[in-house]
């Protein structure tokens, strides 16, 4: 049984096709990366996302300041494959990195924090690969991944109950980006959208009072679409509080 032409160029087309854009999916960007330090080698919670504590914790302590991928705060939180390009040094997978702060330098996209700085190396070469202090890389943005986390909206410590309302989004997942935030106002029955503060922070002066219904844009491979939550914050929020979203991104 045969089939129309039409119908074997987009057979064709496909089997053609798949294997580049596949590729295309999964490449590396070539860079570089360095290292900072702290006490204990984890991240720092003043990096520029605003995430805070869990911008020193999360993933491990496996975290990092980015240049141009931080995209004005809307990288923060993103995930990268980051591995060296020294054979007898570097490890085949390298390391995931969680994007928590802003910083360049000497052409780098990366600078990681020491824990994950020497987890791109072979074992016991890492005090070797430190002592280059810069390193070839090449890097892929790879999903986030947070088995039985939902979202938390933590209140930023910023925030002044009930005058001003400052917040961020912590364990998502997926390969998504967040690219705008409304908050619902129930006496002009209309959403508002929040300002982008800084980083990851988007704040409204004047909150809606009552619980604090959000939606927010995701922006992803698949194009773009909203995610409505209902009183997802209690109306007597508390600054510093992360609040469980009882939702999770796969998009």
């Amino acid at each position: 049984m045969g089939f129309p032409l039409s119908h074997y160029c987009c057979f064709l087309c496909v089997i053609v096709l798949l294997p580049v854009l596949c590729k295309c999916e999964d490449a590396f960007t070539y860079s570089r990366a360095t290292y900072y330090g702290t006490p204990d080698g984890l991240g720092t919670p003043t990096g520029a996302c605003g995430f805070g504590e869990y911008g020193r914790s999360v993933n491990g302590g496996n975290v990092g300041a980015v240049s141009r991928l931080y995209r004005d705060g809307t990288g923060c939180g993103a995930c990268y494959q980051v591995r060296c390009k020294m054979p007898n040094l570097c490890a085949d997978v390298g390391m995931k990195v969680v994007v928590t702060d802003h910083g360049g330098g000497d052409d780098t996209d990366f600078i990681l924090s020491r824990r994950g700085f020497s987890m791109l190396a072979r074992p016991n070469k890492a005090a070797d690969l430190f002592a280059y202090g810069v390193v070839g890389i090449e890097y892929r943005r790879v999903p986030c991944q947070y088995p039985g986390s939902n979202i938390f909206f933590k209140v930023h410590e910023n925030s002044r109950f009930p005058d001003y309302l400052a917040l961020v989004m912590l364990y998502q997942a997926g390969l998504s980006d967040i690219t705008a935030v409304d908050i619902w106002q129930e006496d002009s029955q209309a959403w508002k959208g929040m300002r982008k503060s800084h980083g990851a922070v988007w704040d409204m002066p004047n909150p809606p009072k009552g619980p604090v219904s959000l939606r927010f844009q995701v922006s992803g491979r698949r194009g773009q679409k909203w995610v409505q939550l209902m009183n997802v914050i209690p109306s007597d929020w508390k600054a510093g509080v992360a609040y469980d979203s009882n939702f999770q991104l796969d998009y």
